[in-house]
Formats: structure tokens, C-alpha cells, sequence
């Protein structure tokens, strides 16, 4: 896959500074596609709760805690390190945590609920703090013009990364199922796997990406008391920056239906369709291709008519998605809705990342991200937790779930249509 070329960068941006960017992106993707979504989601519910019919809703609820910790404090912590200029200090504080926590995810055996409970919200914590960190970088690296495709390419890169990690998890596996072992004996094996991928990837990170943010003159002064002032402030010019604001509500929306996916499909394809574990890891395997595929192509074609418009698509390719899946009884019904979910899944959000980008003004990149961050992980509270909730009303019916989360794709679009992205620009640019 080739690097962006260099007129898509901005003046100083060398080609390997972006290269070691998105290996953050490659780093990183394990934990969502081996944690969230491939291996211990299900581990969770059908091991360590036992099945219990209070074992999905279990999961979400303690994925809907760690979101509400982001929520509350990734605005604050953008501020505080876009006047400091400790976008890179602070990414690396999160790096280790979440590495850290992952791998004493191994730990996690049969009835430590509250253990994997407390594990999950510290490792999603510290993962979501970075993955808002990193976006922050975007504009500074990328031209305007250029925010989608190098936005994407970084995303199909990440998507890179959590192939490598399922794909090793996965000839564990099957290894260990060869050899008689139970899910207790090889899912530790995964857990440091993942782990030791997103270690050895981010050092290229800390390496090669510079920090070009300059701290504030009085940046020594105040310390977090500055930080809210200023997000305070910006909350006050909400109506200055009514298209970010509007395309908040829109993440809130659409990426809850994207964060069912993530953090519910394997659950999903095991109970519902009847995958087996094995089968389950394939086809998330199979739906990074995907997702890696549309990132990057969907990343070129963005620049080109409009992130608004390419965003649009997507959303209608997400309910298109829930539909089948909602549908279908059969296992190859389900890895055509699978086929479309990745390829909606890197399009949309690498499309979301760029307009993000394009409406932060430039002294206020991690801020902004951090307020994108803010909505990301509201919308990971609402759509999941509403998930586990209709689940459980309707005695584990979790087509009903599943075909409910397309409302939330459906709102999204609507929502979408209030932003205008030339007026969201010129906001950032100072010149509304």
C-alpha cells in the first residue's frame, strides 16, 4: 500500500513522520479487533459470566463506564495539552496503561467477573484517550484538501494491525483447540499477543512523529484550571462552531450503531447465527479486509466529492447492514452483512476523522479532537448499553437489538444534513 504522496502534506511533513502516525493506527486496531470484538467479548459473556443472562448486558454496562470516564475527561485533557503541547506526553502515558491492562487481561478466568470488569474499563480508557490523541496529529500533518485520503490511509493501515493480531490469535487458537485445551488456556495467549503488538508497533510512533504544537505563553499557569476556561470558553462560541457541533450529534448517532459492531458482532455470530469460536475470528479477519479496503479507497474518493457526501453513503450502507443481519438465518447471509460492515466501518469513520479535522482550528486541534472524543465514546455508551438493554427486555432477542440499531444509522443521516462544510471551515479558520 503506498504512502500519501507529498503534496497531500503539509510544508515540513516528511513521508515517514506520517508513516509512523498511522502505525499508531496499526498499533492500536488489536485491541479493538482481538478485545472488543474477536476474542474476549465472547470469552466474557459465555466463560467468566457463565452465560448468565445477565452476561451481555454485564459487558456493555462496563464498556459504557469506561466511556463515561473518557467523556468526562478527554475534553478537559485536549485543552490542558493543546496549551502545554503534550499531545505525544500524553499518548504515551495512555500507550503503557492500555498495554499494561491488556495484558493483565490474561489473568481474567472463569467467575473473575469483577476483575475483567475493572481490567476492560482501565484498558478502554487508556486506549480511547490515545485513539483521540492521535487524531489530533491529522491536521498538522495533512493539507486540507488532503484530510480524507490521508485520514483513510491511515485507518486502512490500522486495520493492517488488527489483522496481524487476530491472525496470530487465531493459529493459537486453533492450536489450542487441536490439543484439547479449553478457552481458559489459550485466550491469556491472545491477551499477550495483542498486548505485546501495540508495544512493539507504537515505538515507530514515538520515534519518527513530532510534536509541532507550541505551548501557550502562560501554559505554566493555572494547569487544569486554564484547560476548562478554554473549553468553556468554546462551548460559549457553540454557535460560531454550530456544523462541529452538529457533526457531533451526528457521531453520536451513527457511531453507536458502529460501536454495536465492534464490540457486539462476535457475541452476535456465535449465539444468533451459530458461529463457532474459529469461524468467529475468520470472519473478523475477513471484515478488517474490508474495512482496510474502504478506508483507504473510500479515502481517495472523499477528497474528491466531499467527506459530507462520502459520509452519507456510508451511513446508508450501516442500515443496509443491520437489515440483513436482522434477517438472515443462515451463515452465509451473515458474512454478506459482514462484507458490507467493514466496508462501511473504514469509510465512516475515517470520513467522520477528516471533517472533525477540517472544523478544529489549528491552536485548538486536540480540544476539538478531544470534543469528537467526547461524542465517540457517548455514542459507544448509547449504542451498546441500548443493545444489552432491549437484549435483556426481550429475553435475549438480539435481532430485535440488532434491527433497532438502525435507527441510529438513520438519524445519523438526517443529523448529517444540517452541516455545511465550507461554513464549518471558514468557522475554524477564523474568517465567520
Amino acid at each position: 500500500m503506498s504512502q500519501p504522496k507529498s503534496d497531500a502534506l503539509n510544508p515540513g511533513v516528511r513521508k515517514r513522520e506520517v508513516f509512523a502516525w498511522a502505525m499508531y493506527d496499526f498499533a492500536n486496531s488489536g485491541y479493538t479487533t482481538v478485545v472488543l470484538t474477536a476474542v474476549f467479548s465472547a470469552y466474557f459473556v459465555g466463560v467468566v459470566a457463565g452465560g448468565a443472562p445477565w452476561a451481555t448486558f454485564a459487558w456493555t454496562a462496563a464498556l459504557s463506564v469506561s466511556y463515561a470516564i473518557v467523556m468526562l475527561t478527554m475534553p478537559l485533557i485536549g485543552a490542558w495539552v493543546d496549551r502545554r503541547a503534550a499531545k505525544k506526553r500524553f499518548l504515551l502515558f495512555s500507550t503503557v496503561g492500555c498495554v499494561l491492562s491488556t495484558a493483565a487481561l490474561a489473568l481474567v478466568g472463569r467467575d473473575a467477573v469483577v476483575l475483567g470488569v475493572l481490567l476492560i474499563v482501565v484498558s478502554n480508557v487508556c486506549y480511547s484517550w490515545g485513539e483521540s490523541l492521535i487524531a489530533a496529529f491529522l491536521p498538522e500533518l495533512a493539507k486540507p484538501q488532503a484530510l480524507g485520503r490521508v485520514s483513510g490511509w491511515g485507518w486502512s493501515f490500522g486495520y493492517l494491525g488488527g489483522m496481524l493480531a487476530l491472525g496470530l490469535s487465531l493459529v493459537v487458537v486453533l492450536q489450542a483447540q487441536s490439543a484439547g485445551q479449553s478457552a481458559e488456556q489459550f485466550v491469556p495467549k491472545t491477551m499477550w499477543i495483542t498486548a505485546g503488538i501495540f508495544a512493539a508497533s507504537a515505538v515507530v510512533t514515538f520515534v519518527w512523529l513530532r510534536e509541532r504544537a507550541r505551548p501557550s505563553p502562560d501554559a505554566g499557569n493555572g494547569g487544569l484550571g486554564q484547560a476548562w476556561t478554554q473549553l468553556r470558553a468554546t462551548f460559549q462560541q457553540a454557535q460560531r462552531y454550530r456544523d462541529f457541533m452538529w457533526l457531533l450529534a451526528c457521531a453520536v448517532a451513527y457511531q453507536g450503531g458502529v460501536a454495536v459492531t465492534i464490540t457486539l458482532a462476535a457475541i452476535y455470530a456465535e449465539q444468533v447465527i451459530g458461529f463457532e469460536k474459529q469461524e468467529t475470528m475468520v470472519l473478523i479477519f475477513v471484515l478488517n479486509i474490508a474495512a482496510a479496503v474502504g478506508a483507504f479507497a473510500f479515502g481517495h474518493w472523499q477528497d474528491r466529492v466531499g467527506h459530507k457526501r462520502a459520509l452519507g453513503v456510508t451511513l446508508l450502507g450501516w442500515v443496509l447492514t443491520c437489515v440483513i443481519a436482522a434477517l438472515t438465518t443462515t451463515k452465509g447471509g451473515f458474512w454478506y452483512a459482514a462484507a458490507i460492515a467493514g466496508v462501511c466501518m473504514g469509510s465512516s469513520q475515517s470520513a467522520g476523522r477528516a471533517l472533525a479535522g477540517l472544523f478544529a482550528p489549528p491552536a485548538q486541534l486536540a480540544e476539538f479532537y478531544g470534543l469528537w472524543g467526547f461524542a465517540i465514546r457517548l455514542s459507544s455508551i448509547v449504542g451498546p448499553l441500548s443493545y444489552g438493554a432491549i437484549t435483556w427486555a426481550t429475553g435475549g432477542n438480539q435481532r430485535i437489538a440488532i434491527a433497532a440499531t438502525t435507527l441510529m444509522f438513520v438519524a445519523g443521516w438526517f443529523l448529517l444534513q444540517r452541516v455545511d462544510v465550507e461554513r464549518g471551515r471558514q468557522a475554524a479558520l477564523g474568517s465567520a
